[in-house]
């Protein structure tokens, strides 16, 4: 029997776009002879709109666009938006797979809402989305973990805006120059940038703080971007590793989804030691943060030899030529067997789930 499978996608988030490119990626991956798709698309307003079932690749991401030509929902939480209706039958969907980035999507949000509606889900729960978008509450746990991480100081835009000097001073003090400004909950490298001086830190500043209302500020390391993807629930594995060689002064969207000017180096130049020394900290992330699913991890490896985890995606960009499906096609999992894997994935956690007894 086939999976319904629902795609939600789209998003009220900067990432929007980014999201629609993984949705058409991923129908065109999808085997139709296993999967029904349905298509769940969220606007940039907010809106949720049904489209009917899918039953041939998307060839323009401008069709994945339903805002005229599919069913509005009165409200998120009506269950109907889950449900099908093949041959005069309403069913629930089996799974829905959210390809959403950044905040309302990948933050634990929409995770809390399928819960609700007890319908399983691909990737990660409420508590390692929302830890894993915020970089700051991130960060702390990796902290608590005792895994080693760059200096980082924090700031919420009400505080620095009362006393911007103080501010400026306590990342002069604490950690000095170049250091990045990041937005504390955007990913795909929106709103961030590289600081050499007084100058570059106040622009930064009020460029993180359009996208959010807390920022965090890295100190800046020499040493290479080595990432690796981690697959799996309670006993995950990890894939080869990758790097990242930006010819720009650092990964930034453009980087990422505009231009060519990156090199990705799969497998990564690492000793097997380097090598088996990573996996072992990506896996205690993935756990730490109660990581289901899904999760690229993202290292600094020092001229020293030292790893410095940078951060964790729970939604990793996964388009055929993102990292992530890239270093588990080098791994021996091609893109298609990826996506139905996942699937698989999230029928066994939420039947592990069922298991749970909430009554006395």
């Amino acid at each position: 029997m086939k999976t319904k499978l629902g795609l939600l996608y789209g998003g009220k988030s900067a990432e929007h776009k980014v999201s629609m490119r993984t949705a058409m990626a991923v129908i065109k991956a999808l085997d139709l002879s296993k999967f029904d798709i349905f298509p769940i698309y969220i606007t940039v307003e907010g809106q949720w709109i049904k489209g009917p079932q899918l039953l041939k690749p998307v060839e323009d991401v401008k069709e994945l666009d339903l805002s005229s030509t599919g069913e509005v929902s009165s409200g998120i939480l009506s269950p109907s938006l889950f449900q099908t209706n093949i041959d005069g039958d309403s069913t629930q969907l089996d799974v829905i797979f959210p390809l959403l980035h950044g905040p309302n999507g990948e933050d634990g949000t929409v995770q809390g809402l399928l819960e609700l509606l007890n319908l399983p889900y691909v990737g990660n729960g409420v508590l390692a989305s929302a830890a894993g978008m915020d970089k700051v509450i991130m960060k702390n746990i990796f902290a608590q973990a005792g895994l080693s991480q760059v200096d980082y100081v924090w700031f919420i835009r009400n505080e620095w805006e009362k006393a911007e000097e103080e501010a400026y001073l306590k990342v002069e003090q604490e950690l000095g120059y170049p250091c990045f400004v990041k937005p504390a909950n955007l990913g795909s490298s929106v709103g961030i940038s590289k600081c050499s001086n007084r100058a570059e830190l106040d622009k930064a500043f009020n460029e993180a703080f359009q996208f959010d209302r807390k920022i965090i500020v890295e100190q800046g390391v020499v040493a290479r971007e080595i990432e690796i993807a981690v697959l799996g629930n309670d006993s995950p594995d990890c894939s080869v590793a990758g790097e990242i060689v930006p010819k720009a002064a650092f990964y930034d969207y453009e980087a990422k989804y505009e231009d060519d000017n990156t090199g990705l180096i799969i497998p990564a130049d690492i000793t097997e030691s380097q090598y088996e020394e990573m996996n072992k900290f990506a896996i205690q992330a993935f756990k730490a943060l109660d990581c289901s699913g899904l999760v690229r991890a993202d290292f600094f490896l020092t001229q020293d030899g030292k790893w410095l985890i940078n951060e964790v995606n729970t939604m990793p960009g996964f388009t055929p030529v993102s990292m992530f499906p890239l270093l588990w096609n080098e791994t021996g999992i091609v893109y298609p067997e990826l996506i139905e894997r996942l699937v698989r994935l999230a029928q066994e956690r939420h039947a592990e789930k069922q298991k749970i007894k909430y009554t006395i």
